[in-house]
């Protein structure tokens, strides 16, 4: 039996009428996508009003002073930090200069979230033309890029994906800045990739470096972006061709060339993901999760995001991962019957419409990274998680409208060529609405995890509003937010370890003691349960008690340098120099960071070893560049050897750091009148 033809895409480009490129958007289709950023923006907009929330914000921006601007220090720490277990030194660029732009002012924050979200809408808008420009000349079913079916095919696709509220997570949530950096790239890295495969001149090549650069920006961005050398094959198979039997086989000459092009791509993925599995924190072990456990959460989560695609409704922040994970049990057998229903649809549908196979492998591997097989974390799904597969669901629901409605202009169905944009346009303002009301949760700490408690009840969610309401003196609250977070908790000696840490906080020292007592019951070999308890006994002023916590927190667990740094401290409140150094060496062998150098240092001048402190502060600054404490105690040592043009130097740096920094600003002001007295001559 003879072979069908095959005509490559730059094949067909011949028989193409003379005028404008085909997948080049025309003016008229530029100003749909605008209308599709523009309304994407609207259903965002009250974002703007938002504050930074205590989840994973405190630690990131609040608290945290070294990120502040793109100086050498900060680009510095920017590219050498794994900051919360995430190496994402772009996002920190992005950052750092919201930093510079905006201050600590929320609102600016979440204004480059949003416009990070909308280029990336615009671009998605540009990939999907194309796309369905593509495949329609493959199937030969009529019509060009300037067919408004196509157009607005496009535009439905890129909208879909723009204004659920499943992406209410990643764009108003100043933390996932990543999210929305990395979209954007990944986006633009298929954009490019296209552009690639269409281009006929010898300049093509710039496109596909374009495409790896962005890439490569992407993976700095965030690591989950590591999946897109997949997605490039699948779409050189479909709709490109350029792969597969409608290549004319998997291995040709031509073939071989696609495979090669993708090595660079692999090379870059396969170093970026060693990085993420290297700081990951919380990566579950297989001796908690059996590979049938991360089976059955990878099968749930793929249903959960179509589920909440299809009723965006009871959204939260936090879906807890209940213990034990039951593979057997309904709950995951149900979602493992519908993940093989949709594969075996897919599989045998691939001829009669590519677009739905090719679809869903895209949607399946870009969750991959963050499905139960690679399990980080106490939550079984987040809506975070959902940014880059909604792509596909979004480009195979649109696809399947326009294909709905070319049936029924085909058939010449008036009515029905109606209902199918009606029902379109009804969906995407409910998806606006529910967008517009779901950024809404995000507003401030109380909204947020006041929802989660009541569309999720979770140990976490307890444990915030434990926290919030610690702050707000409303002890009894706090008191039974914690209770219910111990019940709730898959950890319980955690849930004691946070409560404990809490009471300590509102001056309950012996409550807390209690909740450390009850840790170590529960964790007996908890090295952090002795180290809290030390730090309890510390602040009462019982320090023999408080050291003997330390060395068993040490032996417990021989890594936790904190306790031998708050060991060494207390002994030199006793004025046990040289046993406090020789706990601060004894940490700093384990771990180096800045307070066992600062703590040493502070120690060497109490016994008036100034020069061996100040290399000490250097080191400090060397590793935190934010420690104004550091420049301040610094200065002190210099003006202690009578070098006041040096303390005075470091005492701006102190006030530089912090500018409030009122210890820093009165010793600055006694050096300087101690330089005038010195350099006024006497009469």
């Amino acid at each position: 039996m003879s072979q069908p033809k095959v005509t490559s895409v730059r094949a067909r480009r011949t028989k193409e009428r003379p005028g404008r490129r085909r997948g080049r958007p025309s003016s008229a289709h530029r100003w749909l996508v605008l209308a599709v950023v523009a309304v994407t923006f609207l259903a965002f907009a009250p974002t703007l009003l938002n504050d930074f929330v205590d989840w994973d914000d405190v630690d990131n921006f609040t608290n945290n002073v070294a990120y502040r601007g793109l100086g050498g220090s900060q680009l510095k720490w920017m590219w050498t930090t794994a900051l919360l277990g995430h190496y994402v030194p772009v996002s920190w660029m992005s950052l750092g200069l919201d930093y510079l732009v905006w201050g600590m002012a929320p609102s600016g924050y979440h204004l480059t979230n949003l416009l990070l979200h909308c280029a990336g809408v615009a671009i998605f808008a540009l990939v999907a033309l194309r796309l369905v420009a593509i495949s329609s000349r493959a199937a030969e079913n009529g019509g060009d890029a300037s067919d408004w079916s196509q157009a607005l095919t496009a535009a439905l696709a890129a909208s879909l994906f723009a204004v659920h509220p499943l992406r209410v997570e990643s764009v108003a949530w100043i933390t996932e800045r990543r999210d929305v950096v990395s979209g954007l790239f990944f986006i633009l890295a298929i954009w490019a990739y296209l552009r690639d495969a269409e281009a006929t001149r010898a300049p093509r090549r710039a496109w596909y470096w374009l495409s790896l650069g962005c890439f490569v920006l992407a993976l700095l961005a965030k690591a989950i972006t590591v999946t897109l050398p997949v997605v490039l094959i699948v779409l050189d198979v479909y709709p490109l061709r350029r792969l597969g039997l409608a290549a004319g086989g998997w291995w040709t000459p031509a073939v071989r060339r696609r495979w090669l092009e993708k090595i660079p791509f692999f090379l870059v993925g396969v170093l970026a993901a060693g990085v993420a599995f290297r700081v990951a924190p919380s990566l579950m072990s297989t001796g908690k999760l059996g590979l049938l456990d991360r089976l059955a959460i990878s099968f749930y989560g793929l249903v959960f995001y179509l589920w909440k695609t299809l009723l965006p409704v009871g959204l939260a922040p936090f879906y807890p991962l209940k213990a034990p994970v039951v593979p057997l049990s309904p709950r995951y057998l149900v979602c493992g019957v519908v993940v093989l229903a949709l594969t075996v649809l897919a599989i045998a549908r691939r001829r009669r419409w590519p677009a739905l196979a090719a679809g869903w492998i895209v949607y399946v591997v870009t969750l991959l990274p963050v499905s139960g097989i690679f399990q980080n974390g106490p939550q079984i799904t987040a809506d975070r998680y959902g940014y880059l597969p909604s792509l596909a669901i979004a480009m195979i629901v649109a696809a399947g409208a326009r294909t709905a409605w070319l049936a029924a202009r085909s058939g010449g169905r008036r009515r029905t060529t109606l209902v199918v944009p009606g029902m379109a346009v009804l969906v995407l303002a409910t998806l606006g609405v529910l967008t517009w009301r779901q950024t809404g949760i995000w507003r401030d700490t109380e909204r947020l995890w006041t929802h989660t408690l009541a569309v999720a009840p979770s140990s976490e969610a307890h444990r915030h509003l434990g926290y919030l309401r610690l702050h707000q003196g409303r002890l009894d609250e706090m008191n039974e937010h914690y209770s219910q977070a111990v019940a709730l908790s898959p950890d319980p000696a955690e849930a004691h370890l946070n409560w404990g840490l809490a009471l300590r906080h509102a001056g309950r020292t012996g409550d807390a003691i209690e909740h450390y007592r009850e840790m170590l019951r529960l964790a007996p070999e908890s090295g952090i349960a002795h180290y809290q308890w030390g730090n309890a006994m510390a602040s009462t002023g019982a320090f023999d008690e408080a050291i003997l916590h330390y060395r068993a927190a040490v032996q417990a667990d021989p890594t936790l340098a904190e306790a031998l740094t708050t060991w060494g401290r207390v002994l030199a409140g006793q004025g046990k120099w040289d046993e406090a150094i020789a706990r601060y060496r004894e940490a700093l062998a384990i771990r180096s960071y800045s307070v066992p150098h600062y703590h040493w240092a502070n120690a060497l001048v109490a016994t008036g070893a100034y020069e061996e402190a100040i290399q000490h502060y250097r080191e400090v600054i060397r590793l935190d560049p934010s420690a104004a404490e550091a420049y301040n105690n610094w200065g002190h040592a210099l003006a202690e050897q009578g070098r006041w043009d040096e303390a005075i130097a470091r005492y701006r740096e102190a006030l530089r750091v912090r500018p409030d920094y009122a210890k820093a600003s009165a010793n600055l002001d006694r050096a300087l009148v101690q330089v005038n007295r010195l350099r006024t001559p006497t009469p």
